[in-house]
């Protein structure tokens, strides 16, 4: 078993972290969270040399799955995630668009498969469980790998900030039980990727964040 490697490509004018996750032996990974400028994610995954095995989504907001659908469509993968609770942000993503002013390039998505609360995933060998942590959206998953001592967090855990929760569906008491009883559990020592700006590691966040106070 090879070690998990990682590339983040920030696309679309929100600036979100498309982020190519691959095994570095067998070269076979995912793409989570293609947002849009499928173009650009088709570039850099040309770049790693990886295989593209599936496309995870941790939540259903245009800025994490408006390339979703066109990605599939080029890769012949399936989309998995995120809770089902989601569906009907994905299902309306193209209306997402219009609301936020932001046309072209950005499809509704339709998962091959939803994710529940205990529900693994994995990349070859690397094992990721699911978490259910919603709060920003209802849907929205984290990824944990035990092994690395890695989580990809989407939008739920930021650098010195928490998810946004003034979009349909976010409930800001949601949102901080779910740090509290999801994502503090995994462990002070869990580094991490998010949906947006640079990563940190959990124990950093609980001891620095002042959404967190």
């Amino acid at each position: 078993m090879g070690k998990l490697a990682a590339a983040i490509v920030t696309v679309t004018p929100f600036q979100q972290n498309c982020t190519l996750l691959w095994d570095d032996e067998t070269m076979e990974g995912v793409v989570i969270d293609p947002g849009g400028e499928v173009d650009r994610i088709e570039a850099a995954i040309a770049e790693t040399g990886m295989t593209v095995k599936a496309i995870w989504l941790t939540h259903g907001h245009i800025d994490h799955a408006g390339g979703a659908e066109a990605l599939k469509r080029s890769r012949q993968v399936e989309i998995i995630g995120p809770h089902e609770a989601d569906r009907e942000l994905l299902e309306n993503i193209e209306k997402q668009s219009q609301m936020f002013g932001v046309p072209g390039g950005f499809h509704n998505a339709y998962p091959d498969r939803f994710l529940n609360e205990g529900d693994t995933l994995r990349i070859g060998e690397h094992v990721f469980a699911v978490h259910h942590c919603p709060g920003h959206a209802p849907g929205h998953v984290i990824f944990f790998n035990e092994a690395h001592r890695f989580a990809h967090l989407g939008d739920v855990l930021f650098q010195g900030s928490i998810g946004r929760t003034d979009l349909p569906g976010g409930d800001h008491e949601t949102l901080l039980r779910s740090i509290r009883d999801k994502v503090f559990p995994l462990g002070d020592d869990v580094s991490f990727i998010c949906g947006h700006g640079p990563g940190s590691s959990i124990g950093r966040e609980r001891a620095t964040n002042p959404f967190l106070a």
